[in-house]
């Protein structure tokens, strides 16, 4: 069998699309692992650490 010799009549040719439907979107705006946590970062800083500490005379 080839697979050239498919049925005539392609089904999704013939499927009906809503492109205005209220459910959550098939792919999400932002993957896991295009964040910081997927790369390996923490999320935690310590930059308010870190200008809590600033010597004085740095203003």
């Amino acid at each position: 069998m080839d697979i050239l010799d498919g049925p005539e009549r392609d089904a999704d040719a013939e499927r009906v699309v809503d492109f205005e439907s209220e459910e959550a979107p098939v792919l999400p705006e932002q993957t896991r692992d295009d964040t910081e946590r997927g790369w390996g970062e923490r999320g935690d800083t310590n930059d308010d650490r870190l200008y809590e500490d600033r010597p004085p005379h740095w203003g």
